[in-house]
């Protein structure tokens, strides 16, 4: 049986440290200098760096903020969208570093870049999806236009994000339906939106379909939710890099759930965040008044305006 190498380097320690010469001795033994004085350097000390583990699913941006890493993914795709066409993953990390104040190293790019499937050699991938940009709308009644994104809330107690997919008709401001969880993938987004075409009685198949827009998140430009809207036949439509307004209902809704609800309370639990936000989703529809809504809320609004043509509420999209 061949001695290891551990056992080389006690051989050749013995006799070197006799006066043999090293090099003569590290030749008869076969051993490597750089592996012999390697294994010297770490004889009797204790390794302390941690073995890898589970990824946090988060990085920290200059101002000392988490950022999740599907909001991470979300810069990615818009970066090389826009700018940052042809970069590859080490310039989109100094992109990222740069235009989005992220504190974050190449190999984590790297990752989240191959679970995106874009890393350079791949992005051909990319362009099998039409892409439709969103163009400008006047909407006169509900079911006309949907707008859908997510929000990112945080769980104090647990250190760990959580998912809120949202469906708002931008007419009646309502939130149709929203999913929320651990996580949130191509799949989720497509059950949610037959949940809010069920609930709006527009699953049939001669129903009039209302148009739907989303950013360019990694759960809308997939080929499952394309799939999803063309089994649908629903027109979707993505808003161009950098443009937020396009998709202005939302992201308004977005600021009032972050103000009235995420920031005012600090979860403990999964359990406590599904509640609280579940309470809230309550009240914002059925109870919330909206100027917009000539002070009414959102299902009150819907239900008294249903199928009515309102002429003089006109919003440009």
């Amino acid at each position: 049986m061949k001695p290891s190498i551990k056992e080389k380097v006690e051989i050749a320690k013995k006799y070197i440290e006799q006066g043999y010469n090293a090099v003569f001795v590290l030749k008869v033994v076969k051993l490597g200098r750089s592996t012999y004085y390697y294994n010297l350097s770490v004889e009797g000390k204790e390794k302390t760096r941690p073995k890898g583990g589970k990824p946090k699913g988060y990085s920290i941006n200059r101002d000392g903020e988490k950022v999740c890493d599907d909001q991470i993914k979300e810069f990615i795709l818009e970066a090389i969208d826009g700018d940052a066409i042809n970069y590859g993953y080490r310039k989109i990390t100094y992109h990222l570093r740069k235009y989005c104040n992220l504190v974050i190293n190449h190999k984590k790019v790297y990752r989240l870049c191959k679970e995106l499937r874009i890393l350079k050699d791949q992005r051909i991938i990319r362009t099998k999806i039409k892409r439709n940009i969103a163009i400008n709308r006047t909407i006169t009644g509900s079911n006309q236009l949907w707008e859908m994104d997510i929000k990112y809330g945080y769980i104090e107690g647990e250190d760990k994000f959580f998912y809120l997919l949202n469906l708002i008709d931008i007419f009646d401001r309502s939130i149709i339906d929203y999913h929320m969880g651990l996580h949130c993938e191509a799949k989720d987004a497509a059950a949610l939106l037959r949940k809010c075409l069920i609930r709006r009685n527009l699953f049939e198949e001669d129903s009039k379909k209302p148009v739907i827009r989303t950013d360019n998140g990694p759960q809308f430009i997939s080929h499952k939710f394309d799939e999803c809207c063309e089994e649908l036949k629903i027109e979707h439509e993505r808003i161009p890099v950098k443009t937020p307004n396009k998709n202005a209902h939302v992201e308004s809704f977005h600021r009032i759930l972050e103000d009235e609800c995420l920031k005012i309370n600090e979860f403990q639990s999964y359990g406590e965040a599904y509640k609280i936000v579940n309470e809230f989703m309550e009240f914002y529809n059925n109870r919330r008044l909206h100027s917009s809504l000539r002070f009414m809320a959102p299902h009150e609004f819907y239900n008294l305006y249903f199928e009515e043509n309102l002429t003089n509420i006109q919003i440009r999209v």
